[in-house]
């Protein structure tokens, strides 16, 4: 069981991460908090946004928070699996195949427009992302711990893109977007033009241990019996909802108590409550609900759906 120090603690350096981040991405705090509770759930996030609104800076500057090493991967229709997970070459020296690791070999990895390479090379993300490691030639490699895919796809240009399948879209924990800067980020930005780069600014207030460390904590977070049954009940409500016409998944339900109890941590709470759920459900659910073709047609979101299903769902009352 986790104790009131432990997650005191787990905010004062989830607060430090959050702040430093915030020095290259101004006026995001609800992002930089939800990508850090990404991270440390050991998840992935998906970003799909307009072009320069932040989403590299974001990725670098938490990679440089975390003292992590990073690499960015611009996806386009020519990139090859090898390219990602890496590839065995032949050494006429040695006389052997030596393994030169692709991008995925980094603490922090930024799969910039990732829907517009082909589907065999996405796939190739799929082992890494959800277990850890990657196999090439029938040799498995593990990739540094902690690891986070950070991928981005442009909603506004479609033209000469491949959608991402609901099995590459049900492993990334949370699906959000950046959005554009606020008037008082705005103006702070244009006042600081002479900066060039804003996440070379950003030194390291943590370690990848301190990351792990975080982790554990967030796992011994309590959910009470009566919070399970909330979860449940909203994963349900999606199955039966009649606009919907593929619903949450157990892994979804899985994603939705993971991030939740990171978030119940950072606001120094040893039990996660009902309105982290609500808080939530949006980013966890919105790319895993499928919708009715007559719904789409309709103009129905997936976000008024899921606001639909988390105001009929009667959340427990008292801790739970």
């Amino acid at each position: 069981m986790v104790t009131q120090d432990d997650v005191d603690r787990f905010a004062e350096q989830f607060d430090a991460m959050a702040a430093n981040i915030e020095q290259a991405l101004l006026g995001k705090d609800h992002l930089v908090r939800l990508t850090l509770s990404c991270l440390v759930a050991n998840g992935h996030i998906l970003l799909e946004d307009y072009p320069g609104t932040g989403k590299t800076m974001l990725a670098r500057a938490l990679a440089n928070t975390i003292h992590g090493s990073h690499a960015r991967i611009q996806f386009t229709p020519d990139l090859l699996p090898s390219d990602v997970t890496g590839v065995t070459v032949f050494d006429q020296h040695t006389s052997r195949f030596d393994f030169h690791p692709g991008a995925v070999f980094h603490n922090l990895l930024l799969a910039d427009e990732i829907n517009r390479a082909s589907p065999k090379t996405q796939s190739a993300l799929l082992e890494v992302m959800e277990e850890g490691h990657v196999t090439v030639d029938g040799v498995t490699h593990d990739v540094p711990r902690p690891f986070m895919v950070i991928a981005t796809q442009n909603p506004i240009e479609q033209a000469g893109t491949y959608r991402l399948p609901e099995a590459q879209l049900d492993r990334f924990l949370v699906k959000t977007s950046v959005g554009y800067p606020d008037a008082d980020a705005t103006e702070t930005l244009l006042r600081g033009s002479a900066i060039r780069d804003r996440a070379g600014l950003v030194s390291p207030v943590a370690g990848l241990g301190d990351v792990t460390a975080m982790g554990e904590v967030a796992d011994r977070v309590h959910v009470d019996d009566a919070l399970i049954r909330y979860v449940r009940l909203v994963a349900e409500a999606t199955r039966d909802h009649p606009d919907v016409r593929v619903g949450l998944s157990p892994r979804g339900a899985l994603a939705l108590i993971r991030v939740a109890k990171v978030w119940a941590a950072a606001a120094r709470r040893t039990h996660v409550v009902p309105h982290d759920v609500a808080t939530l459900a949006t980013p966890v659910l919105n790319h895993r609900l499928l919708l009715r073709p007559e719904a789409v047609f309709g103009d129905t979101t997936v976000e008024a759906v899921i606001d639909d299903i988390v105001a009929s769902v009667a959340a427990p009352t008292g801790r739970g």
